[in-house]
């Protein structure tokens, strides 16, 4: 049997951007948060704020290396195997791309050589504003992509040319195409997910160390930031979840409808909390609550939610899949709202730092967060099938007329070596920094390990 084209390219350039995703939202959370640990040493003058921040700046480094290494190539892949969409959506989605490249890329590597090699050659004050702008920049250049991704969702503002016996999409509006229906709500859920991701990292890290006796001021430090970022994130991501919600269920009632499993149009709609469906029977077994998504989505326990009996079946999104990748997303979500509320008690209390199971569960707990953003991307662009471009352009249409399945081949399993190389540098690299420690002593004075610590900080003059 020969290898499917369409099956090989779709694959690559999957594997492609989940791959390179593991990499932006450790940059926009460890560059977040490099502001705030940098802030504390201008305030404070404190030399531990330093040694922090100069270590999360070797770990930001690795991290935005390989990710733009590996952001590049996706571009590539829009020319060799699809290039009838990007024929397609080439005047819509340029546009966004070379704002990302203008206004995000330049800002961010502009000021990064200052950020890596500033210290000592440049006043504090400016180190610390070419840390805003770094991380200001990988934040813009996030909004960039989302909005070229999200016009695909929910595409507004255009309209149909043809040329040369060919369609393509036209601007009518450049910034109503920048705020299409679902472009902020999406934005702003996935810099939350950074900033949940970036944080887990400099906690897991910090509990790493505690657990090892070693750099403890570092440590109780870096983790007390970084929980508390990571606490107004994970709370504040099941209110833009929700919204991200309603939006879908107005401009997307399909992916919806594959999200909660349900099949029939209904009243009292319930919400799944755990289950499976069954596309062959189209049903859907498991735990619900009854009338729960009717309420969530319309503020009414018995209205009207669409199923995809609505929908053409040819239009239907794969169900298996998005139903269990959006579960278990939304279930690691509440996991860290959990989780991080249950340490802050801990750490009001006074006694977070010798709960050494909490400790261990961080040190482990770095991962769940990619996981989460991973299956979050996962469900937002299996959901949007079969439609590279919804309800203008089938996926099946936008692949190139004249790319081989062996060409694609070839170029995919170059692709995965490649990658699995980069990925064991990576990996080396902060298993190398990690062991190395934070410049400076390793074990300063004790002054307790609690909220006091920070407070302490700030009311001691420089």
């Amino acid at each position: 049997m020969e290898p499917d084209v369409e099956i090989l390219a779709r694959l690559q350039f999957g594997l492609t951007i989940m791959f390179h995703y593991i990499f932006p939202p450790f940059n926009i959370g460890l560059g977040f948060l490099l502001v705030f640990f940098e802030s504390a040493y201008i305030i404070t003058g404190n030399k531990i704020y330093e040694h922090i921040t100069r270590f999360w700046i070797k770990i930001f480094a690795a991290c935005f290396s390989v990710g733009v290494a590996t952001g590049i190539v996706m571009e590539f892949e829009f020319g060799t195997n699809w290039a009838t969409y990007s024929r397609f959506v080439g005047d819509v989605f340029g546009s966004p791309l070379a704002a990302e490249g203008i206004f995000a890329f330049f800002l961010e590597s502009g000021f990064l050589a200052i950020l890596l090699f500033g210290w000592g050659r440049v006043k504090p004050w400016f180190h610390l504003f070419s840390t805003i702008m770094v991380a200001l920049g990988s934040i813009m250049s996030a909004f960039w992509i989302v909005v070229a991704n999200s016009w695909q969702q929910t595409p507004v503002a255009y309209e149909i040319v043809e040329h040369a016996g060919m369609s393509r999409a036209v601007i009518t509006d450049f910034w109503e195409m920048v705020l299409n229906p679902s472009s902020l709500v999406r934005f702003t859920h996935v810099i939350i997910g950074a900033f949940i991701q970036g944080s887990f990292l400099v906690m897991s890290v910090a509990a790493f160390y505690y657990l090892k006796n070693k750099y403890h001021q570092f440590a109780v430090r870096s983790f007390i930031i970084a929980l508390f970022i990571a606490t107004i994130a994970s709370v504040g991501q099941l209110v833009v979840g929700h919204r991200h919600g309603e939006v879908v269920a107005e401009y997307q009632p399909a992916k919806l409808a594959g999200y909660e499993g349900l099949y029939e149009t209904t009243t009292e709609a319930p919400l799944y909390i755990l289950g499976y469906t069954d596309p062959d029977k189209k049903e859907t077994v498991g735990i619900k609550i009854p009338g729960m998504l009717s309420y969530l989505i319309y503020g009414n326990k018995n209205a009207e939610v669409k199923g995809l009996s609505e929908f053409p079946e040819s239009d239907w999104p794969p169900v298996g899949i998005i139903f269990q990748t959006y579960h278990i997303m939304v279930g690691l979500g509440f996991l860290f709202i959990g989780l991080t509320l249950i340490t802050l008690v801990y750490l009001f209390r006074g006694n977070l730092f010798k709960q050494r199971w909490l400790l261990r569960i961080y040190v482990l707990s770095v991962i769940l967060p990619v996981i989460a953003n991973q299956l979050g991307w996962v469900s937002a662009e299996r959901g949007r099938q079969p439609w590279i471009v919804q309800g203008l352009l089938r996926t099946s249409e936008g692949i190139s007329k004249s790319v081989t399945a062996e060409e694609v081949l070839v170029s995919f399993i170059l692709f995965i070596l490649v990658y699995i190389l980069l990925f064991i540098v990576w990996v080396y690299i902060l298993d190398k920094e990690i062991k190395h420690g934070p410049e400076g002593p390793e074990d300063m004075p004790e002054i307790g390990f609690s909220l006091r610590s920070l407070k302490l900080d700030f009311l001691k003059k420089k």
